[in-house]
């Protein structure tokens, strides 16, 4: 993956908190400066929108949607009536127009996987797949381009329906700049990466400005003991929420005010020219479900 002219420009470092914790929201927020969509090869495109980044959104537009979809608990919730879980994903797109695979961070599919997901969803669907934990947590990055082949053939299998692909480190895992450069730069060519950073020593302008480098977007969290920053690195701002509870990840419900704080960030990642793609992670009790359609309610219609 080559680095991607243009793409840091004006990024704005934003104030740093740790949320959950509502005293410590930031108020205020300024907006990031607006950044120019470039193509694979860093080359800026002033007409298009970010589809020339191998991603079939346009500036400003916002998706959201819930980390994976096939959940048993979610019957009642989201699948009323139950439906097989064959059936899931297709009764899922009929309500969101983009989710986040997490099986893949356990199990990589075959193609053909990849390839039976995309017919059952529609064509302007967006997948983002979330990559192995033999990559990010078994080898924590080192030797990446033993990945690369077989994450190639997933998702170049999404077609037009490919999202980004997330790069989830461990919490474990401290700063080490020159290896995320290496995975960085293994990742195929045309494939769009978010990389979520737990370990808070990874909190840092110089890792901002390398995601910024390679066109890479720094996921923004929430959730118990993970650092929330507010960061734009590129022009699609990725955001997981994993949950309100102070103690505990993917559990609870989030608040009218924690939708609303969450809305006018969103909001202004939109002034400033930035799609967001946003996936709610507390899937407990169909919380993803019902939090997603509420903040989706929020940021404006699909």
């Amino acid at each position: 993956m080559r680095p991607a002219a243009g793409v840091g420009e004006g990024v704005v470092l934003q104030r740093r908190h740790l949320y959950p914790a509502a005293a410590a929201r930031p108020v205020g927020l300024r907006a990031p400066a607006r950044v120019q969509p470039v193509d694979t090869a860093g080359r800026v495109d002033q007409h298009a929108g970010v589809q020339v980044n191998g991603l079939r959104l346009d500036v400003g537009e916002v998706r959201v949607g819930t980390s994976g979809w096939s959940y048993d608990h979610w019957r009642w919730v989201l699948y009323d009536p139950p439906v097989p879980s064959s059936g899931r994903l297709g009764v899922y797109s009929t309500v969101f127009d983009t989710v986040e695979l997490n099986a893949s961070f356990y199990h990589w599919p075959r193609a053909t996987a990849f390839v039976h997901w995309t017919q059952q969803v529609p064509p302007d669907f967006l997948m983002t797949v979330k990559a192995p934990r033999g990559l990010t947590h078994a080898r924590k990055l080192r030797d990446p381009e033993a990945w690369t082949t077989r994450i190639s053939e997933g998702m170049s299998a999404l077609g037009e329906r490919r999202g980004m692909l997330l790069m989830q480190l461990p919490p474990d895992l401290e700063r080490d700049d020159e290896r995320l450069a290496g995975a960085l730069r293994a990742i195929p060519a045309g494939v769009r990466v978010a990389v979520e950073l737990r370990h808070p020593s990874w909190v840092h302008d110089d890792v901002f400005a390398l995601l910024a480098r390679f066109g890479a977007s720094y996921c923004v969290m929430s959730g118990a003991g993970l650092p929330c920053e507010l960061r734009a690195t590129s022009d699609v701002v990725y955001v997981r929420l994993h949950g309100p509870d102070p103690e505990r990840l993917y559990v609870g419900s989030y608040s009218d005010q924690d939708l609303d704080w969450w809305a006018r960030r969103i909001r202004e990642w939109q002034g400033s020219g930035r799609a967001v793609l946003c996936y709610f992670n507390n899937d407990g009790d169909g919380n993803a479900v019902r939090d997603a359609q509420r903040l989706r309610q929020r940021v404006g219609p699909l």
